[in-house]
């Protein structure tokens, strides 16, 4: 089964997909907008991307499990109406009933299957075998590792024989080597006689993860999540991280998460709104730290090579080099970082002009912290209550990351003695040292 043909059996199919989702304030959250992919008999197939994408939705959709507000999904030929027949999951925190043994815990889908007890005991022994947990049969959950208690996860998938099986995020709450051996053995066991599924689809935002596992590597974007593109990996297993090929992939899905999609303009930071152009959820601290590491090596840097020695995910890094590149402090190309003229400036100045330097950059060029300079120059006492603010973020952002925005705004705006928050009042205040009107206008307000 290591080999992807596209000739392969259709098993699930996916048409148009849209999902959302009714915000806590009345509002209406799209997730999903328009996804169209199918998963073939052979294959491997990986969703890839950041926080927010729709990953995690898309993979409950094609289980069945949440149904599309718009589109349809197929399970060879035949359309969902509930669970997904074909499928069976494997999740990210385990989701083991803990009074329950290993054997237990692995019958229990054939149980809700009225599948007979002594053929359930023989599928549930083979299965545990199968993942090498044999001697593991009468242990809890409570008795074992993560790790083997993510094998008991993949037991309880495996022993239903599903003709795909779903992963969301199998390895990201284990330790970098118990995930690494997990993953080995689980590609050994794909490549083997005896796997008893005939398709994969994994949830991963790990680039690295996504080359080693996979036959094609699906990149979502998000706001709404949707397909940005589709990566064949043709290369041999077991893969060899340290290969040429194997770089140049990694560097090619870097490039897709942190560049604009084809015919696609994002407006420059001087002159967007906040809702064209968020601020990431990056602290003052970390991008500054991105810097420096930048500066340190010369002024450039490649992102998989900083993600590997650092030991950070995608939902870790990328942030901080949207908020880097946001403020002119870095240059991005593909997978390259390089620092800017101002980016240099501001890595090796003290810190009082070090500060000055990312005042002057964070009033001009974040739109949102921009957007509060005008509104405080423009109030009566230079005060406003932060309400104000959530309540026009919530336009553009549901709640939760309207709030996020206006923390990272906070932050950042503190942090370069702009404005500060009283958090017992809920209240802004202009900084009276601080120029907030210099090339401001009021069509900064969104």
């Amino acid at each position: 089964m290591s080999t992807t043909t596209l000739a392969g059996e259709v098993l699930v199919s996916v048409e148009q997909v849209g999902k959302s989702f009714p915000g806590a304030a009345g509002d209406v959250l799209r997730v999903l907008e328009s996804v169209s992919l199918d998963l073939r008999a052979g294959e491997v197939v990986a969703l890839l991307g950041r926080s927010g994408s729709g990953k995690s939705t898309l993979l409950r959709t094609i289980a069945g499990l949440i149904s599309p507000t718009d589109g349809r999904v197929f399970y060879r030929g035949t359309e969902l109406n509930g669970a997904n027949p074909g499928t069976a999951m494997v999740f990210q925190s385990f989701a083991l009933m803990p009074w329950l043994t290993v054997q237990d815990n692995v019958e229990l889908g054939l149980a809700a299957r009225r599948v007979p007890p002594a053929e359930r005991r023989e599928r549930a022994l083979r299965a545990i075998d199968l993942i090498g947990l044999d001697g593991f049969e009468s242990a809890y959950p409570k008795e074992l590792s993560g790790g083997m208690r993510q094998r008991v996860g993949f037991a309880r998938a495996l022993v239903l024989e599903p003709d795909v099986l779903l992963m969301d995020e199998p390895f990201s709450a284990l330790d970098v080597l118990t995930a690494e051996n997990l993953r080995t053995e689980l590609m050994t066991l794909w490549a083997g006689p005896n796997f008893p599924t005939k398709s994969i689809c994994i949830v991963t935002h790990n680039i690295e993860e996504a080359v080693l596992l996979a036959d094609r590597v699906i990149v979502l974007d998000r706001n709404p999540g949707h397909l940005l593109a589709e990566v064949p990996v043709r290369l041999a297993r077991p893969r060899d991280r340290h290969s040429p090929a194997f770089a140049a992939l990694v560097d090619q899905l870097y490039g897709l998460l942190t560049g604009r999609e084809p015919d696609t303009a994002s407006p420059e930071p001087a002159l967007a709104t906040p809702t064209a152009r968020p601020l990431p959820a990056a602290s003052v601290g970390g991008l500054a730290g991105l810097v420096e590491i930048v500066f340190a090596r010369g002024g450039s840097a490649n992102l998989p090579e900083i993600a590997n020695e650092l030991n950070f995910e995608i939902d870790d890094l990328l942030p901080l080099v949207d908020a880097a590149a946001l403020l002119g402090l870095l240059a991005v190309s593909g997978a390259g970082l390089a620092l800017t003229p101002t980016g240099v400036e501001f890595t090796t100045a003290n810190i009082q002009r070090s500060k000055k330097i990312f005042a002057d950059q964070v009033r001009h060029r974040a739109p949102l912290v921009r957007t509060i300079c005008t509104a405080l120059a423009s109030s009566a006492d230079g005060t406003l209550r932060a309400g104000f603010f959530l309540d026009l973020l919530r336009r553009g952002f549901g709640p939760d990351d309207a709030r996020q925005q206006l923390d990272t705004a906070i932050d950042w705006g503190r942090y370069a003695e702009l404005f500060d928050y009283d958090t017992d009042t809920d209240q802004l205040s202009a900084d009276l040292s601080a120029d907030l009107s210099a090339d401001l206008s009021a069509d900064d307000v969104p």
